[in-house]
């Protein structure tokens, strides 16, 4: 959990906000140590959260959770936190070998017409029942939508997918929903709109908090890693368009360090 974040979003965990859609994305850069940190900061404010592991396996996020000061483990046993072991689920089910626990779950894998369905009432059934009452509100996290994009389902359904969960999460149960979403090099986008830029598009449109996450213009620093841009939309502020504000960024071993643009001591 990084503190400097939680004052720049006026955010902590003794005073979580809720019905928040929280949208990062990143572009030259890797924007999974937001991940990292709305995980650790979410289980610390005593929600329930229903992660989906899309690209990283529960170890992975488990031995970073360690770092930050809370046990992954020991909340998926208190049934704090429920993970889709996606990356393994999905090989069992290409592989066909008859291990995979999450077959039903991800039924989309073996069936190119299929959507996101199942997936959705996974996120359901995750926060549905008796024991949610028992923690806070409800937090989906979803650390790579754009892997589904790679796994030939189409925009429009992973758009549709955010849109039901949104509305069950943070309408309904008042709860929070983070979404990571990888950007293309502007080089790269041709304005497919199948494509992760026109899914990005989308996901923008929908959220109230945008976190992006790219590359210094100047290249590499090794004291700077890069800047994140964040972006409070007026419909969720009560105030007229969006507000903007700029920081540069610096990651280390047990948390991340945010200061203004040009005021890091290694361009003093």
């Amino acid at each position: 959990m990084f503190s400097e974040l939680n004052s720049i979003l006026n955010a902590s965990p003794e005073s979580c906000p809720q019905g928040e859609f929280i949208l990062v994305s990143d572009r030259k850069a890797d924007a999974s140590f937001l991940i990292h940190h709305f995980l650790s900061f979410y289980l610390r404010a005593g929600c329930k959260v229903c992660f989906l592991g899309l690209v990283q396996s529960f170890s992975h996020y488990s031995a970073v959770g360690h770092r930050l000061g809370v046990s992954l483990a020991q909340a998926r046993d208190k049934g704090q936190l429920v993970f889709l072991e996606g990356l393994k689920d999905a090989l069992g089910i290409l592989l066909q070998d008859g291990t995979s626990s999450g077959a039903h779950t991800l039924d989309f894998l073996s069936s190119p017409r299929s959507d996101l369905r199942r997936v959705f009432e996974f996120v359901q059934g995750s926060m549905s029942g008796s024991e949610v009452a028992e923690w806070g509100p409800p937090v989906l996290i979803v650390d790579d939508l754009t892997v589904l994009l790679s796994l030939g389902v189409r925009a429009g359904a992973v758009l549709d997918f955010a849109h039901y969960c949104r509305a069950f999460v943070c309408s309904k149960q008042q709860g929070n929903m983070v979404i990571l979403v990888r950007g293309e090099d502007e080089e790269e986008d041709d304005g497919d709109e199948e494509g992760s830029e026109w899914l990005l598009k989308g996901l923008t449109h929908q959220c109230s908090l945008a976190l992006r996450v790219e590359g210094l213009p100047t290249g590499y620093c090794k004291d700077i890693h890069g800047q994140v841009e964040v972006c409070w939309w007026g419909c969720s502020r009560g105030v007229g368009g969006p507000q903007r504000k700029l920081f540069q960024y610096k990651v280390h071993d047990k948390g991340a360090s945010f200061f203004a643009r040009g005021t890091s001591s290694a361009v003093l």
